[in-house]
């Protein structure tokens, strides 16, 4: 995506975000459409994120749980994707462990496709909502020095995060020991460090990984109190970042191992913030690929409920 087209995305999450500080955040803008959810994954904030979304569109949802689903009993991915779509779904979110599974389920199906997560890929909404965060606190991400640090290896929001935080103008430094780098970074924007230290008192933001223990397959690092010895955000590295530098992590947080419980509830962490502004910005993907195109009509963000009570008439 290109400048403009993430600008566009923010600029209409602006508007979502009003609705969500609204007594009852609930808008028609979507009624009569279906979201379906197809997490192939576990995911706690992205699925309620996406559900809380559609809902407060007025949209219907059916939720897919691998877990539970027929795919125990031998059915194909395809065969899954397209029973979901025959429930009248309009708009697919699809988290799923191998990487490239959206791009793949878009070619099987006439829905619109969100990625919720692709393997170690990407996670496209995760890094808007993240953009979206720096610029409610700063206006703007130009100029900003961003570390982003831990488990870039296998981190599919470090992937996106480096693309649109260098779209918009920041600079990215990559923080991690060499064993939690890919293998070939040749071509990204970004510049790498091995100890945190160095730019603590340099630095707009940390944006904190979580250690992906489910995808590690081999000893990468000495262990887990060695690798928050050298990396963890503890209480004494936040006391030495600036005073307007701030603190974000896409959760969920390992207390202890990339961040200490102090620092996450430091005044300059901004993790809650991301989990509230995540809602507005796939409010702002789902109505773009399912409401009135590129404007907003005043009528789809009239309230419902009731906020939609007529003139004259008291609450």
């Amino acid at each position: 995506m290109s400048r403009s087209d993430l600008e566009e995305i923010l600029d209409l999450t602006d508007t979502f975000a009003e609705i969500g500080r609204r007594p009852i955040p609930k808008v028609p803008a979507l009624r009569g459409r279906t979201v379906a959810t197809a997490f192939f994954e576990n995911s706690t904030r992205t699925r309620m994120s996406f559900e809380t979304a559609a809902r407060r569109l007025s949209a219907d949802t059916v939720a897919f749980s691998a877990g539970s689903s027929s795919l125990s009993k031998g059915e194909s991915l395809r065969d899954t994707v397209e029973v979901v779509a025959s429930y009248g779904a309009d708009l697919l979110v699809v988290r799923h462990a191998m990487a490239g599974t959206a791009h793949r389920v878009a070619d099987w199906t006439d829905l619109s496709v969100v990625n919720a997560g692709d393997g170690c890929h990407e996670h496209p909404t995760q890094a808007l909502l993240d953009c979206y965060t720096l610029r409610e606190q700063r206006g703007s991400l130009d100029g900003m020095r961003i570390a982003i640090v831990g488990d870039i290896r296998h981190s599919r929001v470090a992937r996106s995060n480096i693309l649109a935080f260098t779209a918009l103008g920041a600079e990215v430094v990559l923080v991690a020991p060499a064993t939690l780098l890919p293998p070939a970074i040749d071509g990204w924007p970004v510049t790498v460090f091995h100890e945190l230290d160095l730019l603590l008192a340099d630095l707009d933001a940390v944006y904190l990984l979580r250690m992906q223990q489910e995808r590690i397959t081999e000893g990468l690092i000495p262990s887990l109190r060695e690798y928050a010895n050298d990396f963890g955000l503890s209480t004494d590295r936040v006391a030495r970042m600036r005073s307007d530098a701030l603190v974000l992590h896409p959760g969920p947080t390992n207390r202890g191992v990339e961040i200490s419980a102090e620092a996450a509830a430091d005044p300059r962490s901004v993790i809650l913030d991301q989990v509230v502004n995540g809602v507005s910005v796939r409010m702002a993907v789902l109505f773009q690929l399912l409401g009135s195109g590129q404007q907003l009509v005043a009528a789809d963000i009239e309230p419902v409920g009731d906020d939609a009570r007529p003139e004259g008439v008291d609450r």
